[in-house]
This record gives structure tokens, sequence and C-alpha cells, in this order.
């Protein structure tokens, strides 16, 4: 490979070499329609509640901050209807 030449990279692999997968997303032009909007605040303070429950342990933040999440949304769209 010449100092000029660069490899591609497949963004779905990683894997250099080929040709490149493209990727289309479609643009969001507006937010789903919620009964109640669910504040970033509460399911933070769920969240952590969520972890201390299980003992603080490390690693999968993201496994207590969904689980709030929709624990939260459910009772939001429970109390609109």
């Amino acid at each position: 490979m010449s100092k000029h030449a660069r490899a591609s990279v497949n963004p779905g692999t990683g894997a250099t070499g080929g040709a490149a997968t493209a990727v289309a997303f479609e643009p969001v032009t507006e937010a789903p329609a919620r009964a109640t909007p669910v504040e970033r605040e509460d399911i933070a303070r769920l969240a952590y509640a969520y972890w201390e429950a299980r003992g603080c342990p490390y690693g999968s933040p993201e496994e207590d901050w969904f689980r709030a999440e929709m624990e939260l949304l459910r009772h939001s769209s429970a109390a609109a209807e």
C-alpha cells in the first residue's frame, strides 16, 4: 500500500478492504407523542434506586436506566387512560 492509499472500513464489521456498506437514516421531524412526558431526573432517580437494590454492582447502568424508563412510561400511559 502506498503512503497515500487509504483502506476502506466496513462500518458494520470494522473490517478493512472491499466496499463500505452505506446506511441510510430517515430524519426525525417530530418526537413521538406521549400522554405525559417522562422527566430525565425521574428516570435517573428510579434507575439509581434499582441499582442500589441490586447491591450497587459494577457495570451495566443501561439495564437499570431502561428498566426505570419503561416503568415510568408504563405508569404515565396508564395514568393518562
